[in-house]
């Protein structure tokens, strides 16, 4: 079937794929190198300010609670409610997470036949204020580490305080 002849023409082919794509790649890289190091008597060929030797500008402070649940919208709270109801009803029974009727201003843990976790229990003698719910809303396991609920938290401060302010309207 393979003569030796037939086998040196194959070797051969070999061979010289292998030479062209050596030549051709000492041809790229004398043909596209720049040159030069990045040794010492070379200079930055130019500067970009960026500001950085300013003066700080003064942090704005964040507008306090009050000023953002005054502004509140108990409608646009609805529809941000669409996020917790998969864990919660608001129809006075629990689901994966406890029931929200009257939630604010309701004592923590307080959801009877719930399992609350420990980190919530060690709280039941406080109460589900609005700055309590704000906090919790923002961050649930910073606010109460240990916490069963998996919700990352709502990091825009209007969309708490208008699911705060609807959470307010139910009962």
């Amino acid at each position: 079937m393979f003569d030796t002849m037939t086998m040196t023409k194959v070797l051969g082919a070999a061979c010289g794929s292998l030479l062209v794509f050596l030549l051709g790649g000492w041809a790229a890289s004398a043909l596209y190198t720049t040159g030069g190091g990045h040794g010492e008597g070379h200079e930055q060929a130019y500067v970009i300010d960026t500001g950085a030797s300013e003066e700080p500008a003064e942090a704005e402070e964040a507008p306090d609670f009050e000023a953002i649940f005054a502004a509140a919208d108990a409608g646009a709270g609805e529809a941000v409610f669409a996020k917790c109801r998969a864990c919660h009803k608001l129809d006075g029974t629990d689901g994966v997470g406890p029931h929200l009727n009257g939630i604010v201003d309701k004592a923590k843990a307080a959801s009877a036949g719930y399992a609350y976790s420990d980190a919530l229990l060690g709280m039941a003698s406080e109460t589900w204020t609005p700055e309590n719910l704000y906090a919790f809303l923002q961050n649930p396991r910073g606010y109460a580490p240990g916490t069963k609920m998996a919700f990352a938290g709502l990091p825009r401060s209007d969309e708490r305080a208008n699911l705060i302010a609807y959470l307010g309207t139910t009962n």
